[in-house]
């Protein structure tokens, strides 16, 4: 995720839940998510996808598939800000119609929500 920020309110709202067992490995680099993709067996990968490079779609496409190449029960989540990148939470809406990805979630969810969905996935 390109916000740090929000990146790190992510993890720490994932691991505080009691009622999951998530463990977040945050990567600062799109090749290390399939690296650890290749030494773990990841539940999810959650990705931002915004309107500018490297966060456009197409590219969390290449991850995406990279990483099912290697573990294909892995779930994908995009991240996207329906209010500043309209068209790119389009483009999301429609590759979850697709079949690309497992699940998308707008910037906007409480962390309780989001902890909740990842947790059904």
């Amino acid at each position: 995720m390109k916000d740090y920020i929000f990146a790190d309110a992510v993890a720490q709202s994932l691991q505080a839940d009691k009622n999951s067992d998530f463990t977040v490995q945050r990567v600062t680099a799109p090749e290390e998510i399939e690296q650890y993709s290749r030494l773990c067996d990841p539940y999810a990968v959650l990705m931002e996808v915004t309107g500018y490079p490297p966060y456009v779609l197409e590219e969390r496409l290449k991850i995406r598939d990279a990483v099912k190449k290697i573990n294909p029960n892995c779930k994908i989540v995009i991240v996207v800000d329906e209010n500043s990148e309209k068209e790119a939470a389009r483009q999301v809406r429609q590759a979850k119609k697709d079949g690309r990805i497992d699940q998308f979630i707008y910037g906007s969810i409480s962390a309780n929500y989001l902890v909740a969905l990842m947790d059904t996935l």
